[in-house]
């Protein structure tokens, strides 16, 4: 299997980075699907792929909405397609307990936008010695972010992401910022992009969020050629049907071509 520091060289190489995956673990069958394309994607055009999915999405906007199957069966989930596909994982933490426990199953532990400045689960996140991947909070400047990664760096953390996913702009809707992405860059980590959480319209379905999925490809493509060395997509087969986040996410059918368009993109930016 992949080590962490292989992990960490590959991310920081020229080659661009796919976070993929489904939005919320709903089934094994699901994974595996979405998992066994992706990595063909990723490797017949020469990219890094790292699998992205939930086991626990603690912030979604209803109550009643489906938030995972829980740790257990999750990090089950997330193990097995680590073991059988050869690639790396990563999913979602919220507390310093959860960021313990999967420290010790998970390769990349991802910190929400909404939590980017919670220094309790900095500090446990960064005590595991894996990759961090901490989104900036919607909230907040791009220059804000250098203190994260000073309070981060601190802490211990040597292998720090920041991923970009969009700026507040007004009731239900966030603007992407291109110039984030040079802006952090300078305080010496990879910048992801987040494209499926920068077409949120967040609460703008009353109980749900809504999106513009279709805008997902076009800001991806932007924050590479801007210099992004990742990218983040959610995706899923029919994401109409999906049971979270669905209005955001770029078909898996449509994945093919989007990276192609992403890795011509940062090859003439090289």
């Amino acid at each position: 299997m992949i080590g962490d520091q292989q992990i960490w060289n590959r991310i920081r190489s020229r080659k661009l980075t796919l976070i993929a995956g489904p939005c919320v673990i709903e089934s094994r069958s699901l994974c595996w699907t979405i998992a066994r394309r992706l990595k063909k994607i990723c490797a017949d055009f020469d990219v890094n792929y790292v699998f992205k999915a939930s086991y626990d999405k603690a912030n979604r906007t209803s109550g009643k909405s489906y938030r995972g199957p829980g740790a257990e069966a999750g990090l089950d989930v997330l193990e097995g397609v680590r073991d059988y596909f050869e690639v790396p994982v990563t999913t979602d933490v919220h507390t310093g307990e959860q960021a313990i426990e999967c420290g010790g199953r998970i390769d990349i532990l991802q910190i929400p936008a909404f939590l980017c400045r919670q220094t309790d689960l900095i500090a446990a996140a960064v005590s595991t010695g894996k990759i961090v991947n901490v989104k900036k909070g919607q909230f907040l400047s791009p220059q804000e972010m250098g203190q994260v990664v000073a309070k981060a760096r601190e802490m211990g953390g040597e292998k720090l992401l920041l991923t970009e996913r969009g700026t507040t702009f007004g009731y239900n809707n966030l603007i992407s910022d291109m110039r984030s992405i040079p802006i952090m860059k300078e305080f010496g980590c990879p910048v992801v992009f987040d494209a499926t959480h920068s077409v949120q319209q967040p609460g703008g379905g009353g109980d749900r969020t809504v999106g513009q999925r279709e805008f997902a490809p076009l800001l991806a493509r932007c924050a590479v050629a801007a210099g992004a060395e990742a990218v983040f997509v959610e995706t899923h087969p029919d994401p109409d049907d999906a049971m979270s986040d669905g209005p955001n996410m770029v078909p898996l059918n449509e994945m093919r071509a989007l990276v192609k368009s992403l890795v011509k993109i940062k090859a003439a930016v090289a």
